[in-house]
Parts: structure tokens; sequence; C-alpha cells
């Protein structure tokens, strides 16, 4: 019987395991896309417990806690409520989770951080909770430690176009930080015209931009003028949260009488995706000018539980795949943004892994100017897709469909810092994938030209892709 996660672990053949260990094993990190706290990176916080770093504001976690039967108040709580009762509450759910990534992960972290390969109990939570708390109380476990240990060399954060980007000044100001940290502009406030907080988030961007908001252009011209305060702050990438691709166009005038409408309620159906496909198109060109990547994620059924969304608030862990579909709107976006001359480079992501051959074929059509390899990408398994199945889905669908040499790789879309190991979790995937096609005869067994893809896949392809200075 194979050891659980030994130094081998995922690597089912002698060239994965040659390709793991020589090649990718000692790669540097990108992380082009996370949601973690700036702030936390500039004041380098130290975390006081395990659960403080590993369990809060992890909505994974959470959901698989509630699927387990455990009690909202041991989950998200309240202030008062005992840090370690959460712990236990995960130690107490981490061994039914067999199958699932979290369980991958959640060894993955304490090994890595903790030094921990023991099983995670209810009988010995008392301890292992211990153990962590003394382990994070060290040093090096500060979050710029976490870092430094991950050897991460980049980090692109998800930042409103209202945000002062303080934090980024900070980190950049700072020689004793060694990660470079680098905001990521997500306007989804600016265009989710059928929200209800709509209204006040538009006077809000004309506030901080200083432009008035009473047509379309003024609003185009808002957002330039955030986009450009970015640029000088390093942004290289954008990030748009869609429920579905949409493709609906509209003239001035009609824009402008959607807008206004927009700024006294929620506008839906036709005008809200006319609106939101006119923000899109105008967006993109000022990306395309700026050299920025354009990154589109859709296919998530949102807050699905009215009276858990009225409790906790979004993404806390009641979202769903979603099965709207949207090739012929997605096309026909990015034909339009083609046919105007300013298609940006773009990541494509659905939540629902069955669009993995509908965006890899549209990504095909697309790839025609020269710029640089793979253009438009397939993006990385996603969210409900980032476990072992829906990574070896995305790999082999990229590579039956498109170059899978181009790829730009792995991203941990997460909010916490010990989430790294999702890096090695997609490497040790994607070695183990490569080589048993090499060991199978599907592919020349050529070490070194294999090992430069690997590394390429893991780590240079973003470099270039997203023009990084590291």
């Amino acid at each position: 019987m194979k050891a659980f996660m030994d130094d081998n672990f995922l690597l089912e053949s002698e060239i994965a395991c040659i390709l793991y260990h020589d090649y990718a094993e000692k790669m540097p990190v990108i992380d082009y896309h996370c949601h973690i706290n700036p702030s936390e990176i500039a004041d380098d916080r130290k975390y006081e417990n395990i659960t403080q770093v590993w369990l809060g504001g992890d909505h994974y976690k959470w959901r698989a806690m509630r699927c387990n039967g455990i009690a909202e108040s041991r989950i998200t709580g309240s202030k008062d409520t005992n840090p370690y009762e959460t712990f236990r509450a995960w130690a107490e759910t981490l061994p039914r989770c067999i199958g699932n990534p979290l369980y991958h992960w959640t060894y993955l972290e304490l090994k890595k951080y903790f030094n921990i390969s023991e099983a995670l109990t209810p009988e010995n939570c008392d301890e292992i909770y211990a153990r962590c708390n003394a382990r994070l109380a060290e040093s090096d476990m500060s979050v710029r430690g976490i870092i430094e240990q991950s050897n991460v060399k980049l980090i692109c954060t998800t930042d409103d176009p209202v945000d002062n980007l303080i934090h980024h000044t900070r980190i950049a100001n700072d020689p004793s930080c060694k990660v470079k940290v680098l905001p990521a502009f997500r306007p989804d406030k600016a265009i989710n015209i059928d929200k209800d907080g709509f209204p006040a988030y538009i006077a809000q961007l004309s506030k901080v931009s200083e432009i008035p908001i009473n047509s379309f252009s003024d609003l185009k011209t808002a957002l330039y003028k955030r986009i450009d305060y970015f640029q000088a702050h390093g942004c290289k990438v954008s990030d748009h949260a869609l429920d579905y691709p949409i493709f609906a166009p509209a003239s001035e005038d009609e824009l402008n009488s959607i807008l206004l409408q927009g700024l006294s309620g929620p506008v839906h159906g036709l005008k809200a995706d006319q609106f939101k496909t006119a923000i899109l198109l105008a967006l993109a060109k000022k990306y395309h000018a700026c050299g920025w990547v354009m990154q589109l994620h859709y296919g998530c059924l949102r807050n699905n539980s009215s009276k858990m969304f009225a409790l906790l608030g979004p993404d806390t862990g009641f979202d769903s795949v979603n099965d709207a579909g949207g090739a012929t709107a997605l096309a026909q976006l990015l034909n339009a943004m083609e046919e105007s001359g300013y298609l940006p480079k773009m990541v494509l992501y659905s939540l629902n892994q069955y669009d993995n051959e509908i965006i890899a074929t549209i990504a095909g059509c697309f790839q025609t100017n020269g710029e640089c390899a793979g253009r438009i990408q397939l993006g990385s398994a996603w969210w409900f897709n980032d476990h072992k199945t829906g990574m070896e889905k995305q790999l082999t669908d990229l590579a039956n469909l498109g170059v899978l040499g181009s790829f730009i790789g792995m991203l941990t879309d997460s909010r916490s810092f010990l989430s790294y190991t999702r890096h090695e979790y997609f490497r040790r995937i994607l070695c183990n994938l490569v080589g048993n096609w090499a060991e199978q005869g599907l592919i020349h067994a050529d070490l070194p030209a294999l090992g430069r893809l690997i590394q390429d896949i893991c780590y240079n392809n973003a470099v270039k892709y997203f023009n990084f200075e590291v």
C-alpha cells in the first residue's frame, strides 16, 4: 500500500516523478488571481490562532462543515465564538471529506507550514490546535514569512475601481517586502446595473474620479480615469464576474436612458444585458490600449439561499454551478472587440466544466494576430472544479482542442495565505498527466523538452503573458 502524501504524492509513474521533482517543484509561484487582503501584507500580519488564517473567510470549508451537519454558530458564529470550536468543527468534518480537494489541501497545508503529517481527528484536535498555534507564533509565520516560504514572487489582488490602493503603495515603498503585489481592476459594481447598490456605487465612483456621471460617456470617462490610476500603481490585469456571457448591442441614446433608469433602481432583462455589453466593450478598448489582460469569470449561480444571504452576505458558501451556457454571446462579444481592433489578451473561465470545449474552441478563433502564444486562454479549473478530476479535465480539454504548452497555469483564487499549496497540487497533477502520457507512449519521452514545457506552464508563460517584471 502506498503511503498517504509521501514525496511522490499524486505521481504515478517514473517520468511523472522526474518531471515534478527535477522541473516543477522548485519553480517560483505567480498568483495572478486571488482575494487576499493587501493590508495584511503591508502590515505583515501575525495570526493569533490557526482558525484565523485557516478558517476565517474560507467558504469552501464553511460549506463542507454545513454539509456535515455542523451548526452555523460553530462555523461563522460571532465575535464571541471560541476559535477552537470552529477548528474542532473542521476536525470533525475533515475525516468525512475523502474525495473532496479540501482533504488534500488541508494535509498539504499542515505538512508544509506546520510539519504535521498525522490525521486531524476530533481525538487529537486539541494537540494539533496547540501545535499549529505555537508554530504561528514563530517569526517566519507572519504573512510575509508564509509568502516567502511558498516561493511566491508576485501576487495580483482583487481591487475595486474606487480603492485608493494605499496598501499597494505601502508595499511598493517597503524594501523589506520581498514579494511584488499588484492590484487587479474588478469593476463589477459599475457593471451590475441589476443590483440594488448600483446607484450608490455610481455616486461613489463619481466622487473618487471627480467626474459627474450623468451619461454613459461620463461613466466611461470615470472608469478610464480609474484605470489610469491603477496603471500608475502597476496594474496589468482586470477581472469581471458575469452570470453568463452576454452580447446585446445598443445605441448611445439607449445606453444613456438605461443608465438614468439604473440610477433610480435596478434594471433587468435586455436593458441590463445591453448596458453590460457596452461597458465590457468600452473597458476592453481601454485594456487593449494599456496592454492589460482581461479576465472573464462566469457560470456561477450566486446567493441561492435568500435566508443566508440576508444573514451573512455574499461569498459565504451559498453559490453553485450555473448551466446558463452562452456560447453564441461569447463568440459575438469577442468578435465585436476584434472587429473594432481592440480585443485584449483574455482569460476565460466557466464554473461549469462542460463549457471547457466551448471556451477552448472559441478561443482558437481569435488567436490570429501573433501578439503572443495563447492570446485567448481557457482559464484554469476554477472554484468547484479545482480538484484532481477537474484539473485533469481542464488540462486534457485544453490539450485536445488547443495548445497545452501555451497555458498560463494555476492560481489560488483564495482568501487564505496558506493556499499556495494549491500550486503544488496543480503541479503534481500536471506532471502526472504528462508523465503518464509519456509512459504510455502517447508522446515522446523527451525529458528535457517535457521539463521545459512543465516549467513554462508552472511559471514562465504567466510572466510573459502578463508582462510581469519579476
